[in-house]
């Protein structure tokens, strides 16, 4: 089994930014329960990157105890995080995001 890196790239880190603050303000503690379960949801990409169906052109793991999902992709042995948007939203507000962060 290959282990990757697993990259968060900044625009993924606002994301996470932003979803701390919206648990956060619902229940203190909240927001570093959420944040505590997607870096093993991220971590686990470092061994199963790739094996995710793609969607907007990234592969999309979904989170397991939150209604967020990562989107990346794979570049040369390296994981890269592009987004971590919250599956609640319009998919077209989705897809725009995406749109934003293709490399």
């Amino acid at each position: 089994m290959i282990k990757r890196e697993v990259t968060v790239l900044a625009s993924a880190v606002s994301d996470l930014r932003e979803a701390i603050g919206f648990y956060e303000r619902r229940q203190e503690k909240l927001g570093d329960y959420f944040i505590d379960s997607i870096i093993v949801d991220l971590e686990s990409l470092s061994f199963y990157g790739g094996i995710h169906a793609k969607t907007f052109g990234f592969y999309r793991k979904l989170a397991k105890r939150f209604p967020f999902a990562i989107y990346y992709t794979i570049k040369d042995n390296s994981i890269l995080v592009a987004a971590v948007l919250d599956m609640r939203r319009k998919p077209a507000w989705n897809r725009n995001q995406l749109r934003r962060r293709r490399r």
